[in-house]
């Protein structure tokens, strides 16, 4: 097995830690721009949401410190259009799931072949991630909308 670089590794797993910490950051934000009648589960929905991003932040910083380095101090970009419109925060929201998708998939490039347990660490999370992007596309259609479109993921026909 090849030895592994240690500073990329840490590099990108602190970029992790920064986008999942703007995810706690961006989600707790979200859920208070949520009225009418579908507040209620749209605001729990948002809330685990940013529940799950401080586990991921958690398991990040963890792999970290675990690699004898420091954790970053840092929060990620926050995308924010001041909208109270729920397609807008879930675009918004599908866009950040992105950046964490390919992250999680540059992790896994450095780590390939070098270290089984954070290979496993990095497929895990491209799993939770790419079913989350599947589940926020999902929101984004009307009902007995089937297929995706990019248009949706951007606001654009």
């Amino acid at each position: 097995m090849a030895e592994l670089e240690k500073e990329k590794v840490v590099d990108v797993l602190n970029k992790i830690l920064e986008s999942e910490l703007a995810g706690v950051v961006r989600y707790t934000h979200y859920s208070f721009l949520v009225f009418g009648f579908g507040r209620i589960p749209i605001v729990s929905w948002l809330r685990a949401q940013a529940d799950e991003s401080l586990t991921h932040a958690h398991q990040a910083g963890e792999w970290i410190t675990t690699m004898g380095a420091y954790p970053s101090l840092h929060i990620g970009p926050l995308l924010d259009n001041h909208t109270f419109d729920i397609a807008t925060i879930l675009r918004e929201s599908l866009q950040a799931e992105e950046v964490a998708l390919n992250l999680y998939r540059d992790l896994l490039k450095v780590v390939e072949g070098r270290s089984v347990a954070l290979e496993e660490y990095a497929r895990q999370m491209i799993h939770v991630e790419e079913m989350h992007a599947g589940e926020v596309d999902k929101m984004l259609r009307r009902p007995g909308e089937v297929d995706t479109s990019p248009e949706r993921r951007t606001g654009h026909s």
